[in-house]
């Protein structure tokens, strides 16, 4: 990337850095004025019409290199392998499950916080990774930052494969989560990339299905393989699909990320033209020739940021940590609570994560079939053309309020071992109102940051995997001390904060929204 010149060089604070292309993520599609160049002779002024237009339809989406313009095919394709990639990754989390008594039994420990450690470790491990992946993205683009972490995610995964020891399994867990979890920050932000808000629902539906149904899946699986061939052929498994997925991702796949992309035209029309370096660098916010301190400052620190300073971003991380918290704890106790209450045997016990996995699915085609609708109706009865990213968290209160319906019909129908369908029903509630409050929050984050909404989502994912990481510790020795019913319960009870959250986004979030921008 080109450096500006000496007299061009801009001293810019975080801030400064963070209101790039802030017309841009608000949705004015206005001209960016370019910027000066120095004054090299007649040729280079020569050039400027020819960058202005190059900037003018590039930030109106007419540019044919712009990524809302890839050949529809490749776009489809794209988003497909992104969804399999956020599905495979919370898989490998939760397929291990059912297997944990096996673990322990080899590796000759009867600690049930390590047996509940070494499933959540991995999503401490996604709470982390994110906020150094998401603004490197932002600086050298998706691709780069994808192809690096899936082999890294392969290549760590056989290591748990091979682990000679429970410390070196956990460790390896958390490298794994640490590299598998790019996906679930910057995945909606490519998709984001690639297609306007008002196509965004479908694709978003099918790729946020992955984090949900990833877990409620994962368990059936590693029942009946960790039975059948033992538990180290669980991440045999996933090695082999995240290999897969990563090679078709290779030959697939392009980068997305529009400011990398124009400054990688503009660096072309440069070196074509001859120009001097100076004056051609449109958004120092993807300047590559920053330091690895800037780095990690931008990662840290304008995630923990939008945290602070942003009304909107805490509300939905606290939303988000509460859910995926709850989700986690779930899928680290629901076969255990079904081996110990109904007599299931290990690998059947994985079955009982059915009932998980239908919610969450119904959960996915409701808002995938009525978000957009929704939100285009309310904008023509309006009258106007833009969609308020508020539009996508109509159902958020009914999702606030099914979670923990779900918990309480689960717990105690559990604890009075009532018909075992019974409680799955519970786990469907609560997965139909997991899927809704996830695609509902996500879907807002995106629209309501676009450019910067992989730093979003990391903030977002941070928080959430801190939940999701935290909670379950506490899941077996609840249950040990509470019992499954009143155990569901204090779950139930702190679910209960959420419907007041998702009241206050929808009466007051535009208002924060624009008031707390960054």
């Amino acid at each position: 990337m080109s450096e500006l010149n000496s007299s061009e060089t801009i001293t810019a604070s975080t801030d400064d850095l963070e209101r790039t292309y802030d017309d841009e993520r608000k949705g004015a599609h206005q001209e960016e004025p370019v910027p000066p160049m120095a004054d090299h002779g007649n040729d280079s002024s020569n050039y400027s019409d020819e960058l202005q237009n190059i900037i003018s339809s590039w930030n109106s989406h007419e540019h044919r290199e712009h990524p809302y313009n890839l050949p529809r095919w490749r776009i489809n394709a794209t988003a497909v392998l992104l969804a399999m990639l956020a599905f495979l990754v919370p898989f490998s989390s939760a397929i291990m499950s059912p297997a944990t008594g096996h673990i322990m039994e080899e590796f000759d420990s009867t600690s049930e916080l390590l047996q509940a450690f070494v499933v959540s470790i991995f999503v401490l491990g996604n709470a982390f990774g994110p906020l150094v992946w998401a603004p490197l993205s932002e600086i050298y683009g998706r691709l780069y930052i994808y192809h690096g972490t899936n082999i890294a995610f392969v290549a760590l995964t056989v290591g748990c494969a091979l682990a000679p020891s429970l410390s070196a399994l956990i460790a390896l867990r958390f490298l794994a989560g640490l590299f598998g979890g790019t996906v679930l920050a910057n995945g909606g932000a490519s998709i984001a990339d690639m297609m306007p808000p008002s196509k965004r629902g479908l694709f978003m539906g099918l790729f946020i299905l992955g984090p949900v149904m990833g877990p409620a899946l994962g368990p059936i699986c590693g029942g009946f393989l960790s039975t059948a061939k033992g538990w180290r052929w669980v991440f045999w498994l996933v090695a082999i699909v995240g290999g897969f997925v990563a090679i078709i991702m290779g030959l697939i796949t392009r980068e997305t990320y529009a400011p990398v992309l124009l400054h990688r035209k503009l660096d072309r029309v440069r070196q074509h033209k001859g120009l001097p370096d100076g004056g051609l660098s449109v958004n120092q916010d993807t300047d590559t020739t920053v330091t690895w301190r800037t780095i990690l400052w931008r990662g840290i620190v304008r995630p923990m940021k939008l945290l602070v300073r942003s009304p909107i971003s805490a509300l939905c991380a606290i939303y988000m940590a509460i859910a995926y918290g709850i989700l986690n704890l779930l899928i680290t106790s629901i076969s255990i609570v079904y081996q110990a209450s109904y007599g299931w045997s290990t690998n059947i016990s994985g079955l009982a994560f059915i009932g998980l996995g239908c919610g969450t699915f119904c959960g996915t085609m409701i808002i995938s079939t009525t978000s957009d609708r929704y939100g285009a109706s309310v904008a023509a009865r309006n009258g106007v053309e833009q969609r308020k990213p508020e539009y996508r968290l109509f159902l958020l209160p009914v999702g606030g309020l099914l979670l923990p319906a779900g918990l309480f019909i689960f717990g105690w129908t559990a604890q009075y071992t009532v018909h075992w369908i019974v409680p799955m029903i519970g786990e469907a509630l609560t997965g139909v109102g997991i899927m809704i409050i996830f695609m509902s929050t996500t879907l807002y984050l995106i629209d309501s940051y676009t450019i910067y909404a992989a730093s979003a989502l990391a903030a977002n994912g941070f928080m959430r995997s801190i939940g999701g990481g935290l909670l379950p510790l506490a899941g077996l020795t609840m249950y040990s001390n509470l019992g499954v019913g009143w155990g569901n319960s204090v779950l139930a009870f702190i679910a209960l904060t959420i419907p007041p959250i998702s009241l206050v986004l929808q009466r007051y979030g535009e208002n924060l929204r624009k008031k707390y921008e960054p």
